[in-house]
């Protein structure tokens, strides 16, 4: 399985004050990867980093081979890495149509695209509440919102952060269920959560960050079998 996304060392953070310290992970073709960590251990700034928004003080991110660093977010996104946002970060003054086709591309050059149909297929409130302007969802149809725009770009690399936060239990349940469809449909995905049961039903791969440095890389049966990993770099 060749690898769509590296870092190697990389280290950033704000002004002076340092926040990644030789941070390092890969994600792999077709793969559904997790970042893990508490508050303030710097998952955010690491997205930040690979999406060209924080300048890279050392070491390498690489996209699809080619390294990205000093790239402009547009032309990473034009690549097709996509982001999911934490605060969901819809246009509240167009419907939700207009939201999903704003974008829409097939940046991944995918033979079987995600298409409105298909994402309405992914989200049938989506389509009942499809002339709806975006400020007239519920923050859970915000979210199905979000997630459906990042796929009509066709992204190679889904990345959603928080994608469960400040959400109904239910409307959780029914974006993880969709999660579940998504990387079955073989798109790679990338996902920051602090639902860690759900998360790794959907997820094939984990790293925990801690204060800027990964500290544990593994597979879902192994993180499933270590509890303490869960209580060192998840408990409060």
């Amino acid at each position: 399985m060749s690898t769509l996304l590296s870092l190697e060392n990389v280290t950033t953070g704000y002004g002076p004050s340092q926040v990644l310290y030789g941070m390092s992970f890969a994600i792999r073709l077709g793969e559904a990867a997790s970042l893990l960590g508490r508050n303030g251990m710097g998952k955010t700034t690491t997205l930040r980093a690979m999406f060209g928004q924080l300048p890279i003080w050392s070491g390498e991110i690489r996209f699809l081979g080619e390294r990205i660093n000093g790239m402009p977010t547009e032309r990473i996104a034009q690549m097709g890495l996509a982001l999911v946002p934490e605060g969901r970060q819809i246009f509240p003054n167009l419907t939700v149509e207009e939201n999903l086709i704003a974008f829409s591309a097939n940046r991944s050059g995918s033979a079987e695209p995600w298409t409105l149909e298909r994402v309405y297929a992914m989200f049938p409130r989506l389509k009942e509440r499809a002339s709806n302007m975006g400020n007239q969802l519920s923050g859970g149809e915000q979210q199905m919102l979000a997630i459906g725009r990042a796929l009509l770009t066709n992204p190679h690399l889904l990345v959603l952060d928080e994608a469960t936060e400040g959400i109904s239990p239910l409307i959780r349940r029914e974006i993880w269920t969709v999660l579940g469809r998504i990387k079955e449909s073989g798109q790679s995905i990338l996902v920051i959560d602090k639902y860690l049961k759900e998360l790794i039903r959907v997820t094939d791969h984990h790293t925990f960050i801690e204060k800027g440095r990964n500290m544990w890389a593994g597979d879902t049966a192994t993180l499933t079998n270590s509890p303490e990993l869960w209580e060192r770099y998840m408990g409060v």
